[in-house]
């Protein structure tokens, strides 16, 4: 989620699972779906058999791999390096999905001067905090305010040629050192993968733990969602970056709002202290840039879907029906170990569990 939030406004699957089998290239990264998600995998098949290629990326041989077109061999962990290289093979072969990069993404928009990026580190660093003051990654604006745009994509400070200049490093020689893949199976992948760039052709990307589970895990999928964007593989019939999960049903569970911390469309669940009114919530939730902006016509259609003529702006569309979070057992929220510590002190005293083993997967 804290990648694809970001990068697309949703923390879930960009297309659905029966989509896959509208792919050209279907691309298993991080996951092993032929055996954690066998039913979900019908639609790989479905694609394969009408001419599909299947890339799998991981470093066991796995039964997914088995079926593969190309299975590529990495190290563990070494996922940026391996899709910087693809980006850097994209803007250099020029294989980019123009009219999509220009007019579907921010690669024209033009970044303050102020922005750099050395040593490892971006403008705005403050060693003694240990964090980021991101004023200087915002965009150049003209006199209305509104972020200045060079379609052409040549200005040197637009979102396009600072990606050009921060992923030259990856070549394919950087690439085999960090990953250990050679150079030949690296650009075997990469022909066949960004060939999905044309118009008429789609990929798509499968991904589970083997991409989040490190420390690096938010940049490696935005490495994903980088690369799909300039491919124009997004918004497409067998496109997308698919986020699967370890096994069946906790995406599905996730996307649902089966957590006790959000509602539909991936909103935090109201605090009765924070948030006594709706305009508590609006005010205190909504942030001030971003897709998010949105957020009062998401949570409003969301009050309105669930009591329908009874939710009207006179009565703040409902919004006092809706359970509200209270601070929770010993103010830690309703998460598994505050729940588990509670059951050890007696307060909760029964507990219905479905389709799970908290015990053991959990706590």
């Amino acid at each position: 989620m804290a990648s694809l939030g970001p990068t697309f406004g949703r923390g879930a699957m960009t297309n659905h699972w029966n989509d896959l089998a509208n792919a050209d290239v279907v691309m298993i990264v991080g996951c092993n779906p032929a055996e954690n998600h066998p039913i979900g995998f019908k639609w790989i098949t479905a694609a394969l058999d009408k001419g599909a290629k299947l890339i799998v990326v991981d470093p066991r041989f796995t039964r997914s791999a088995s079926k593969a077109d190309l299975y590529v061999r990495l190290r563990p962990g070494t996922d940026i390096a391996l899709f910087g290289g693809l980006i850097k093979y994209v803007l250099d072969k020029e294989k980019y999905h123009k009219d999509y990069v220009v007019n579907y993404t921010n690669a024209a928009l033009v970044v303050k001067p102020e922005f750099s990026f050395q040593d490892g580190l971006f403008s705005g660093y403050n060693k003694e905090k240990r964090a980021y003051d991101p004023a200087s990654w915002d965009y150049e604006t003209d006199k209305d305010g509104k972020p200045v745009t060079d379609p052409t994509l040549q200005h040197p400070r637009c979102v396009f040629q600072l990606l050009k200049q921060h992923f030259s490093r990856y070549t394919p020689e950087l690439v085999q050192m960090t990953t250990g893949v050679p150079v030949a199976t690296f650009m075997k992948l990469a022909e066949l993968f960004t060939a999905t760039g044309a118009p008429d052709r789609a990929g798509t990307i499968l991904y589970a733990m083997g991409g989040t589970q490190h420390t690096t895990g938010v940049q490696i999928i935005r490495g994903y969602s980088i690369l799909q964007m300039l491919l124009g593989n997004m918004g497409i019939p067998g496109g997308g970056i698919n986020a699967l999960r370890g096994e069946n049903n906790v995406q599905g569970a996730t996307d649902m709002a089966m957590l006790w911390h959000i509602v539909p469309g991936y909103m935090g669940v109201p605090n009765e202290a924070a948030h006594p009114t709706l305009k508590d919530y609006l005010d205190k939730e909504t942030p001030k840039a971003s897709f998010w902006t949105n957020k009062p016509k998401f949570f409003v259609s969301l009050l309105k879907a669930f009591w329908g003529e009874a939710a009207t702006p006179d009565n703040e569309f409902a919004y006092h029906y809706l359970p509200k979070a209270g601070k929770g057992f010993q103010g830690a929220g309703y998460s598994w170990m505050p729940l588990f510590e509670n059951m050890a002190e007696g307060g909760i005293k029964g507990l219905m569990v479905w389709g799970m083993n908290p015990a053991v997967g959990s706590c």
